[in-house]
């Protein structure tokens, strides 16, 4: 036994313990630790563990859709009967991608699960590949999210274009082809590109959202044309200028969408083009998409004393304006928001600004705000319900005076109150960001997620 094999092994008893410890004490799922302890002794643990076995990796980032997408492509995987391992939700930095192959592996850091599914936090994913080599890599999409973190949507572009151009031609790219900062990553690359998107005329948004950030040519920096337009900066677009345009998709449409949400048509076509690189047959993907069942806090539905309660994780303007316009596709009518702004979140908040909050300023709506920022949310919404307009020079204020909104500081009195206030047989909906997310989920169910 060599000294990495030697000191891998003892890593590995260090970590699945510790995972046990921190399980059985309460104190969490034990996802980050064992595998922070790993890398802080052997920063290639993850590079050794891997050339131990023969499971293949697929990597999935983007700003929004990753853990749906994940749990998509896994359980596609499964019904096809291959055993799948991946990363749970929150741990998609390098600790957490560590932690999965420790846990699953045995005691000499072999793995026999055929595939290996890892959800890759944006700025990770340059890491991760420094660390793996995939077969396939699936890029959903980039927006604006945590600036204070992330920066702008170029610098991640950059980073990813950097880190992708290091592949060869083993490693299949599944790209939106309607996003055009991803589609264009899959140009002169060693590595194969596919693509997914939409194809429906029906979906498509006259508005222009104010969370709208790629909307210029990739290539020659012209303002793009889109023939339609899905959500934010998404759809079927071209320049022309330099002639760059949306790529042709390996699907149009699938028989069944699991969740509601033009972002899970996204999220399933993705899915889909993926099952169909790996030569899944269309019944067993069929099979699969109607068993689906969602990930934590991406559209759960709980029930309570005859009521529903739907939770929509809602982290940014993009995901925050398509949140909003599916609830409204359900016709809700009663809706918590829920603003943190802890680490997990941002520290940053300005981005409710960018948020479409005037489609909740209407007489049959009930709106509840709470969360650590509550207020800050309050007076977005109170700046939604006023409008101006001219007439003959002249400017007039209007506001409608029906609109109310109520805000509890007190996260558990806010959802009482909102199921309070839902007639039974009817949906509470609750649009959080993430660690506001957990936070209901452990008051509603009483167990912590990570």
């Amino acid at each position: 036994m060599t000294y990495n094999n030697h000191m891998n092994f003892l890593l590995i008893i260090i970590g699945k313990f510790t995972s046990f410890v921190s399980r059985i004490s309460g104190r969490g799922h034990g996802s980050t630790w064992p595998g922070h302890i790993a890398l802080s002794v052997n920063k290639n643990f993850i590079k050794d563990t891997l050339k131990n076995s023969k499971i293949k990796i697929i990597l999935i980032a983007g700003t929004n859709g990753k853990t749906t997408t994940t749990s998509l492509v896994q359980t596609i995987l499964e019904k096809d009967g291959k055993e799948v391992i991946h990363n749970v939700s929150g741990a998609n930095l390098l600790n957490g991608i560590a932690s999965t192959l420790l846990l699953h592996s045995n005691i000499f850091g072999q793995i026999s699960a055929d595939f290996a599914i890892f959800e890759i936090d944006e700025n990770t994913l340059p890491l991760v590949l420094g660390q793996t080599s995939p077969e396939y890599i699936l890029l959903l999409n980039l927006f604006r999210d945590q600036l204070d973190r992330y920066g702008e949507v170029n610098s991640i572009v950059l980073k990813w274009k950097d880190a992708l151009s290091k592949l060869d031609d083993k490693t299949t790219l599944i790209l939106n082809a309607d996003d055009p900062q991803i589609a264009y990553l899959g140009k002169d690359l060693p590595a194969k590109p596919l693509y997914f998107g939409i194809n429906d005329k029906n979906l498509h948004q006259k508005q222009i959202q104010h969370a709208s950030d790629s909307t210029h040519c990739p290539k020659c920096g012209t303002k793009l044309e889109y023939q339609y337009r899905y959500y934010s900066h998404l759809g079927v677009w071209t320049c022309k200028k330099c002639g760059l345009k949306r790529s042709d998709t390996a699907i149009q449409k699938v028989s069944h969408y699991p969740l509601p949400g033009i972002y899970n048509i996204y999220n399933t076509h993705a899915a889909v083009t993926l099952a169909n690189a790996l030569h899944i047959s269309d019944q067993t993907t069929d099979s699969a998409l109607h068993e689906f069942k969602p990930a934590f806090g991406r559209q759960e539905v709980f029930e309570e004393d005859g009521r529903k309660i739907q939770i929509f994780l809602s982290k940014n303007p993009t995901s925050f304006n398509v949140s909003l316009r599916t609830v409204k596709d359900l016709q809700g009518k009663h809706i918590l928001l829920l603003l943190n702004d802890r680490i997990p979140d941002g520290r940053d908040i300005s981005w409710i600004w960018d948020i479409d909050t005037e489609e909740l300023v209407k007489d049959d709506i009930h709106v509840l705000i709470s969360g650590d920022r509550a207020h800050d949310m309050g007076l977005r919404i109170k700046y939604s319900s006023s409008s101006e307009f001219s007439f003959f020079n002249l400017k007039f204020s209007m506001k409608n005076s029906n609109f109310k909104f109520q805000i509890e500081d007190n996260l558990k009195k806010a959802i009482n109150l909102g199921l309070e206030q839902t007639p039974k047989s009817e949906t509470l909906y609750i649009l959080a960001t993430y660690s506001a997310m957990l936070e209901v989920r452990k008051l509603i169910t009483g167990k912590k997620i990570l």
